[in-house]
């Protein structure tokens, strides 16, 4: 039987494992962890061996040395902007060593740029068995603390996004469409430890609804297999419960007939599906007895009675949802297993039952090699920090970073932009907190608006207010997540100048005209917004909400009266604070919502 870990001296030992393939795993991470700054040394001497040759190191006259010293002093530490115009060539179709001297295969498509685009991320074919290297390490660290997983399934809602190719006909895609598109995921060898109850040809569907359908319908047929329940992120569990509280009548029906809607067209769907339902009167009564209550609470434990926790990401921008998950769960615990990002994959929870506020990822240092930025305990770079980055094996406890990357793919001192404090060590490798993405003002899903976003939509929007000489004094937001999908609310504080009516304008604005103000800030917000907006239904329309005059005088009173000086005092422009939102909700004088889809397409603007 498996023994949790032990703690002590700061660090976790992986007692034996459950069988002899997890125990081989386990080894790997000790001897990785163990010999951390070793490992580091070796992977930055392979990347820069290896592309030696490419434009990018001969850019910076590194003349093939692949020593740390040569390497800190030669090489600069860059932004996404500062890449562009050699990503943007590669995309164009110049095949010549520019960043790896491997071909690049494919970009992997991150939050957008502040011209509304997606990042595009160079990778190589090779990257993919690095990840799946990190995701064969999830499961026999997760057995070390809930034995039996190979007794049942996981119900976990997967998804891929819709994709484009780059003018010289690359993909640009999600990292986890890549993931989920690739042999190493559709033609993955049978493991009783990651059995799923869906389908790939529900999650390999770009149709949201008949994905959605087919995998909630396959987890009702599976019920009693699951021993647990899964999204990537905290906002897609959701989005799954939300669904079946629409959905569960034609669901019961299908259950009960043995047959599928005619709404599902997919053939291949239709076929993997079929393969699965028969006509089942007692599980078509239990749904509707559960669902027909209108009580949601407990749902996923009284649906899928042997789960033993849910496997979500609820770190950084998902706490907000670790309520709504406890609501539906019962207070199941709540599993952060895995850090990664289009950039690169990370590192492991390695006590991965923990409290979601406790999570702490292990970072492996074969995956790529890593620099720190220190920071000040106010979150500002500290001074002269971007010339003496930190190495992974020398960060110290308590001290928060920025994470610098430099991959195998070609990115090189790269600044992910990821906010990260020391909480421990395991043997010599650092594990991290995720505190927050740099610059990110607001986040239901995938989505990361910056401030300077915001205030662009904001002043576009307000431009349609201007002929009923009326401005926005000022505003806030919030990342509302009460209601599923969530949505952006905007708080606006208007002056109408009544003595300089023009136009023979009342001076009182049409409703329809704020709810249009609503939209037009949707199309001035970056396309992984959008994209979530119309194609992927998992962020509502974009609410404004007017509050009286004289409210945010009434907000800086309030952070007076909590210590902010009155000289140094900002309007937040992102607030969360209950109490902030509470004064908010109270001065609310009307509310407006998009009334249609931003546009957007999958298809590159150039």
């Amino acid at each position: 039987m498996a023994v949790k870990p032990k703690v002590s001296n700061g660090s976790t030992a992986l007692e034996p494992a459950a069988n002899e393939k997890d125990a081989e795993k386990l080894r790997f991470i000790e001897e990785m962890t163990m010999n951390a700054d070793a490992v580091q040394e070796r992977v930055l001497a392979e990347i820069l061996s290896r592309n030696a040759e490419t434009e990018y190191l001969k850019r910076y006259k590194l003349c093939g040395a692949t020593d740390r010293a040569s390497f800190k002093a030669k090489l600069p530490v860059v932004t996404y902007e500062d890449l562009q115009p050699d990503i943007q060539r590669i995309a164009n179709g110049d095949r010549s060593p520019i960043l790896s001297s491997h071909p690049i295969s494919e970009f992997l498509t991150s939050s957008g740029t502040s011209a509304g685009e997606r990042k595009l991320m160079p990778t190589i074919r090779e990257e993919l068995d690095r990840r799946q290297l990190l995701y064969s390490l999830l499961t026999p660290v997760m057995n070390l603390y809930v034995p039996g997983l190979d007794k049942g399934k996981g119900l976990y809602f997967l998804f891929i996004k819709s994709e484009s190719k780059t003018p010289g006909g690359l993909p640009a895609r999600p990292v986890l469409t890549s993931y989920y598109k690739s042999d190493h995921f559709k033609s993955r060898p049978y493991d009783p430890y990651n059995v799923y109850t869906s389908p790939n040809e529900a999650i390999l569907c770009t149709d949201s609804f008949q994905s959605m359908y087919a995998q909630m319908l396959c987890g009702l047929l599976n019920r009693h297999d699951v021993l647990r329940v899964g999204a990537v992120f905290a906002s897609g569990l959701l989005r799954a419960i939300r669904f079946l509280q629409l959905h569960w009548e034609q669901l019961a029906t299908d259950i009960s007939c043995g047959t599928l809607t005619p709404q599902i067209t997919d053939s291949a769907i239709r076929e993997a599906v079929m393969q699965q339902l028969r006509p089942d009167l007692d599980l078509a009564r239990f749904i509707i007895k559960e669902c027909s209550k209108g009580d949601w609470a407990c749902i996923i434990t009284r649906i899928w009675p042997n789960t033993k926790y849910l496997d979500v990401i609820v770190t950084g921008a998902m706490a907000q949802y670790i309520p709504t998950l406890e609501y539906y769960s019962g207070g199941l615990p709540m599993a952060c297993t895995m850090y990664a990002s289009s950039e690169c994959y990370f590192g492991l929870n390695l006590r991965p039952m923990c409290s979601p506020s406790d999570v702490s990822y292990t970072i492996m240092p074969m995956m790529g090699y890593f620099e720190f930025i220190p920071l000040d305990a106010d979150g500002t770079m500290c001074n002269g920090a971007q010339s003496q980055l930190v190495d992974l094996a020398h960060v110290e406890v308590g001290k928060e970073y920025e994470l610098v990357i430099t991959t195998y793919a070609g990115l090189y001192r790269y600044r992910v932009g990821d906010i990260l404090r020391v909480t421990g060590f395991h043997n010599a490798a650092p594990q991290f907190q995720f505190i927050r993405r740099k610059n990110v003002l607001l986040s239901i899903e995938c989505d990361k608006t910056d401030e300077a976003e915001l205030q662009k939509a904001v002043t576009n929007a307000s431009e349609l207010i201007k002929p009923y000489n009326a401005s926005v004094v000022e505003y806030t937001s919030h990342a509302y997540t009460k209601s599923i999908p969530g949505h952006y609310v905007i708080y606006w504080e208007l002056l109408i100048r009544k003595d300089q009516i023009k136009n023979g304008k009342s001076g009182t604005i049409p409703a329809e005209l704020l709810d249009k103000c609503c939209l037009e800030m949707e199309e001035l917000l970056n396309t992984v917004y959008r994209q979530s907006r119309v194609a992927d239904n998992s962020i509502g329309p974009l609410e404004i909400r007017v509050v009286r005059p004289g409210t945010f005088e009434e907000l800086m009173d309030y952070a007076i009266s909590r210590g902010a000086s009155i000289n140094q005092y900002k309007v937040p422009r992102c607030v969360n604070f209950p109490p902030i939102l509470e004064l908010l909700d109270s001065r609310v004088v009307s509310t407006h919502f998009s009334p249609g889809l931003p546009k957007w397409t999958p298809t590159r603007s150039k």
